[in-house]
C-alpha cells in the first residue's frame, strides 16, 4: 500500500451525541493546507441540545441559529473544495452520521467519501496518537474545541506518529538496540 502523504481530514462539532444530534459545524484541512469551516444552520427539526456538548465546543444554539449557513450551501462548497477525494476522521462512527445528515439536510450529494483515520494509521502509529494528540495541543496552543482547529490537530497528530515511529527504527541503528 503507498504511504499516504499529509492526510485531507474532516472534524464535525455537534448538538450532542446519539440518533438525535446533529452537525453544527465542520471543519476541514486539505493536504495542502487549505482549510474551510461553517457553521451550520439547525433545520426545524434539528431540535436536540445537549449543555455538556455545548461546554466542550462553545458553540451555543443562539450562535447558529443567527450565523449558520444553509445545509444546501455548505455541501455544494465542500463538494467544490474537496473534489472526489477521501478524507479522514479520527471519530468516524460519530463524523460519517452527522455528514450524512447534513447532506441530507442539502439535498445534495458528497463528491468525496470519509473514511476512518485508522484506514491510513498504523497500529504503531494509533498506540502513540493519544499522547502526541495532547503534546501537540499544547505545542501548536490550540485553546478552542473547534472543528476547523480540531481537523489541524488530528492532521499534524497523522504525521507526528508517523515521523516519531519512522525516527525509532534510526535510533534503534544508532544505539545498537
Amino acid at each position: 500500500m503507498p504511504r499516504m502523504p499529509n492526510p485531507t481530514i474532516i472534524d464535525i462539532e455537534a448538538s450532542g451525541f446519539g440518533s438525535r444530534s446533529y452537525p453544527i459545524e465542520i471543519g476541514v484541512v486539505k493536504t495542502n493546507g487549505e482549510r474551510y469551516c461553517a457553521l451550520i444552520e439547525p433545520q426545524p427539526e434539528w431540535d436536540h441540545w445537549s449543555d455538556s456538548a455545548q461546554a466542550i465546543h462553545g458553540i451555543t444554539r443562539k450562535l447558529i441559529e443567527s450565523r449558520g449557513r444553509s445545509p444546501h450551501d455548505i455541501c455544494k462548497d465542500l463538494n467544490e473544495f474537496l473534489g472526489e477525494i477521501t478524507a479522514y476522521s479520527d471519530a468516524w462512527t460519530h463524523d460519517n452520521s452527522w455528514l450524512n445528515r447534513l447532506f441530507f439536510a442539502g439535498r445534495v450529494r458528497p463528491s468525496f467519501h470519509l473514511s476512518p483515520i485508522e484506514v491510513i494509521a498504523t497500529e504503531a502509529q494509533l498506540l502513540l496518537w493519544d499522547n502526541t494528540k495532547r503534546l501537540l495541543e499544547k505545542r501548536l496552543d490550540i485553546k478552542r474545541h473547534r472543528a476547523s482547529g480540531d481537523a489541524y490537530l488530528i492532521q499534524q497528530t497523522f504525521l507526528e506518529t508517523r515521523r516519531l515511529i519512522d525516527r525509532k527504527p534510526a535510533l534503534a541503528r544508532c544505539t545498537g538496540l
